[in-house]
């Protein structure tokens, strides 16, 4: 049975689903979008400041879950601009310098119109 994840460090679920579910020694993240984590509300203006507020709130979910940032083996990466791949990418590389496998692509719309969405799979160091 896989163990589900939450912590107040990050945005609760906006449906039903979880932050996040371990199996094993690995953690499957929902996708995580710019929402500050006390108000519910959307972050950001533009790429760079949306993409640090994911970025966070996906360390926190994956810390709650035993794993890390540098412990992630592939993300994947939702894009409402394909525009924004760069400041994007900039953003990215800070957090994620282990390089894990990605795939990025385009989509027609996120929720609450969030320009940028996170899901990631990492591998859980410490007891949980």
């Amino acid at each position: 049975m896989a163990d589900k994840i939450h912590t107040d460090k990050a945005p609760a679920a906006i449906g039903p689903y979880s932050q996040a579910v371990c199996l094993g020694k690995t953690v499957f993240t929902s996708g995580q979008i710019p929402l500050d984590p006390e108000t519910g509300l959307m972050v950001g203006e533009d790429i760079t400041s949306q993409t640090e507020r994911v970025c966070k709130n996906l360390k926190a979910v994956l810390e709650a879950a035993g794993a890390s940032l540098d412990s992630v083996i592939k993300t994947t990466c939702f894009l409402a601009d394909m525009q924004d791949f760069a400041p994007f990418n900039e953003v990215y590389a800070r957090y994620f310098s282990g390089k894990p496998a990605r795939s990025c692509v385009a989509v027609k719309t996120l929720p609450k119109g969030a320009m940028v969405e996170i899901e990631a799979i990492a591998e859980i160091v410490k007891g949980n």
